[in-house]
């Protein structure tokens, strides 16, 4: 029988991620199994800490006495080999720790759900049923699930109606159907969406074509409990015999859900910046699907009616195979960039062609307008010299949240009744930006006996009835889905949604305005306004792999990710310098800065923090993550001990390393 438990302790110290060598008391011989949560003395602190069981064996590596374990918190093995597999994998290739993967892939512990699950008996069979995949080239997707295939699939535009009447996107229905493929075979599959309205339907069209035992939801949304009852449905019970197959639906985290004999693993729209993991080791749910793939196997598709640049590279690299629909489907976009002088009748900045089109749909069905910014006038600015209005309090900007209200600050929140302008002491404004409240009060007038609906962050819906007079005015993102489909699609504020300095602000409004165009019914007409050149083009002609091979040849020609990968290192200048030292022997390609990092938002202080760029070539990603995270251990052990009971005076380390930060981009 086993005598050593090798456990990974729960501890935010880089210094301890490994795995320390434990007795097992005989006591506890029956209990101390790989995956369960246990509680062990740790001696480099002088407390009893939490941990999970990786290993049980019979021999250590550590010559004097081990010190035994204190508890088997539960029998539950919450630790599943793959996902430790995963984790590790991911903390090496991120410079981080084992511990920041797993808090994300391991919902906190609640007794009483775990108390029914353990109860409750296994699960009821899954289903043997396979469903055609229509729209695609008939068995590609299909052989691709059952021969473990990568794909990169263009998506088919428009809306599909369920048995029950609800509406969902076409891509929903495809990924359901290629879920319910792998299931069929034996093998589990994991579905990863940006946010809960994508959730939503696919979770629609699982449950139309599963029992509902088969799906397990992990919703970011819900509460703790309900996640952790979630991710226990993921596992199997202690009183199953085999593996009983599962399709897991979740946000960005569900990639690293349980799951032993994995047959799918889907992204959709994996160029979403919610994909982008803010908390360490910060890696982006696509890196974590592509490493998942290599170690389990199991088909591999990316998803979207855009293609991200990375996907794009491993196109080209061959690594994925490009599909499209057979026939190919191309929603009708009108782009109005030499119309955009030309304004309606409202005397705003929708154009004529646009409006006309507006006109005649709204007799047929319901019109989506898309536009930039929620809330009623997101920027002000002087009416004399045009200078911003600025918050005096903390320089923030100035916005209205409706025609009759007091101009108030977006990041502190404070009133500027009697605000003056700083240059020349004007105390008059003018409207920059109209959010979405403004254009629905401007839309309203323009299209009497309309009726106008809203939908942004606060006022959030996702189904719209296909009733005709009806104009939905949304955020980008935001956008519901119309019974049958819009009559037309308007996208209003192109040239300032380009506005934004970012590398990614092309694909970005790219992937917003395709999403949205989507949505149009057969044959609807969608009118892009004020935006022209290669962006304009690849929307109408619905060709938007072929910008996104386009913006990856500019970036290898400027060193650019994804053509090369990019380390930020960001602290204290002594602390920069020393993880910059530590890369000395690390080929790499080159280094920028360090420079002052940028003020972002009321909360940014001048804290004299410096941020260095570091690129690299994917070939010594390892090399670069171990120099770094070798640079993260040293500065956290490098301060000497302070006197028991006065550990909260220790410094808290500065260096803070991000592979592949999308920020600095």
């Amino acid at each position: 029988m086993a005598s050593v438990a090798r456990v990974l302790i729960d501890t935010p110290l880089p210094q301890l991620d490994r795995l320390f060598d434990y007795a097992i008391p005989p006591a506890l011989a029956d209990q101390a199994v790989p995956g369960v949560r246990v509680t062990a003395p740790l001696r480099v602190e002088g407390r009893l800490a939490d941990g999970l069981v990786v290993e049980v064996g019979d021999t250590s590596d550590f010559d004097g006495a081990l010190a035994p374990l204190e508890t088997v918190v539960s029998p539950a093995r919450v630790l599943a080999p793959e996902v430790w597999a995963l984790a590790r994998r991911i903390a090496d290739r991120q410079a981080g720790s084992a511990n920041d993967v797993l808090r994300l892939a391991i919902p906190r512990r609640s007794v009483a759900v775990e108390r029914k699950w353990l109860e409750r008996g296994a699960p009821g069979e899954a289903p043997r049923a396979r469903y055609p995949i229509a729209g695609y080239e008939a068995g590609v997707i299909e052989s691709a699930v059952d021969d473990a295939g990568r794909l990169a699939l263009r998506s088919l535009p428009g809306v599909a109606e369920l048995g029950d009447g609800t509406w969902v996107g076409r891509w929903a229905v495809t990924l359901a159907q290629a879920a319910v493929r792998a299931v069929a075979g034996g093998r589990s599959a994991i579905l990863a969406v940006p946010d809960y309205r994508d959730q939503e339907q696919l979770e629609a069209v699982l449950h139309t074509l599963v029992p509902e035992g088969v799906v397990a939801s992990l919703d970011a949304r819900r509460t703790n409990a309900q996640r952790y009852a979630a991710f226990l449905a993921c596992l199997d019970h202690p009183d199953e015999k085999r593996h009983v197959p599962r399709i897991i639906v979740g946000n960005r985290s569900v990639v690293y859900a349980p799951a032993a004999e994995l047959g799918l693993i889907a992204l959709y729209d994996d160029g979403d910046p919610l994909f982008a993991e803010p908390l360490a080791p910060y890696a982006h749910a696509r890196d974590v699907a592509l490493v998942r793939q290599q170690q389990q196997g199991g088909a591999l598709v990316f998803a979207g009616h855009t293609r991200s640049v990375e996907v794009q590279r491993l196109v080209e690299l061959g690594y994925l195979r490009d599909v499209g629909p057979v026939p190919l489907v191309t929603p009708k976009v009108v782009p109005t960039a030499a119309q955009q002088r030309e304004t309606g009748p409202d005397g705003g900045r929708v154009p004529s062609a646009a409006f006309r089109t507006a006109t005649e749909a709204l007799q047929a069905g319901p019109v989506l307008v898309q536009v930039a910014r929620p809330g009623y006038v997101s920027l002000l600015a002087c009416r004399r010299c045009g200078q911003a209005a600025r918050c005096t309090n903390c320089a923030g900007p100035l916005q209205l949240a409706s025609s009759h209200a007091v101009p108030s600050c977006a990041w502190c929140g404070r009133l500027a009744g009697d605000w003056s302008c700083s240059e020349c002491n004007n105390t008059t404004y003018r409207m920059v930006t109209r959010g979405s409240g403004r254009t629905a009060e401007e839309l309203g007038r323009a299209f009497p006996g309309t009726r106008v609906i809203v939908s942004d962050g606060e006022r959030p819906l996702t189904q719209v009835s296909g009733e005709p007079r009806t104009l939905v005015v949304a955020t980008r993102g935001a956008e519901p889905i119309a019974a049958g489909g819009y009559a037309a699609v308007i996208l209003l504020d192109g040239e300032r949604m380009l506005q934004r300095e970012s590398l990614h602000v092309g694909d970005d409004c790219l992937r917003w305005w395709s999403n949205a165009a989507a949505l149009a019914a057969p044959g609807a007409s969608t009118v892009l306004v004020g935006v022209g050149g290669p962006l304009a083009q690849a929307l109408t002609l619905w060709q938007q792999h072929s910008y996104a091979s386009a913006q990856l040849l500019d970036r290898r020609a400027l060193g650019f990710p994804p053509a090369l990968r990019v380390a930020s290192v960001t602290g204290k200048p002594a602390s920069v310098q020393a993880a910059l030292e530590a890369l000395e022997n690390v080929p790499i390609r080159d280094v920028l800065g360090p420079a002052a990092v940028p003020a972002d938002g009321p909360r940014s202080l001048d804290d004299g923090s410096v941020r260095a760029v570091v690129r690299f070539d994917y070939a010594h990603g390892d090399e670069v993550a171990s120099a770094l995270r070798g640079a993260i251990v040293r500065q956290a052990t490098g301060g000497r001990r302070p006197p028991a009971g006065r550990r909260r005076g220790r410094p808290a380390p500065t260096l803070r390393v991000k592979l592949d930060d999308p920020e600095i981009l």
